[in-house]
């Protein structure tokens, strides 16, 4: 069973230069159709004390305003070394959501923290397979038991 037939991928939020109070939202995520989503955001540079956190975000209409955090949907890192949180991940993964849209949103705060692109991985359709988006997905492949080329 493949992955992309069965998921839905989204690019929510751009990366983040260093900064030491970075507070950014992104995009917000539709689940209907869906069991659950994963937020995935790379760390690309941390510096000793700083502090990354990703928090998932619901609300019942798809509008920023009235968004509020989900008890434990919280991914917290904390450099303890300049450099040792870089190349790791923050991944929150919400199943069955209590209310139908999703955002992430991603701060730093004590030291710098830079972070990568955020993206959403939709799964559980209800519906396969699951075309990926042509706003999101630029180009992609799906193949079972290939030979070398």
């Amino acid at each position: 069973m493949n992955f992309l037939p069965n998921a839905e991928l989204h690019y929510v939020d751009v990366a983040e230069a260093a900064g030491s109070s970075i507070d950014s939202d992104s995009a917000i995520v539709d689940t209907q159709g869906y069991e659950g989503c994963v937020f995935i955001t790379p760390i690309v540079d941390s510096a000793d004390t700083g502090v990354a956190t990703l928090t998932i975000e619901q609300n019942i209409a798809n509008s920023a305003s009235g968004m509020a955090a989900l008890a434990g949907a919280v991914a917290v890192a904390t450099s303890a070394a300049d450099d040792d949180l870089n190349s790791k991940l923050l991944i929150v993964d919400v199943h069955k959501p209590r209310e139908r849209y999703l955002r992430s949103n991603i701060t730093s705060a004590t030291a710098n923290i830079a972070f990568g692109d955020t993206i959403a991985i939709l799964y559980g359709a209800h519906k396969m397979p699951v075309a990926q988006l042509a706003a999101e997905v630029a180009a992609s492949a799906v193949v079972a038991s290939p030979a070398e080329s």
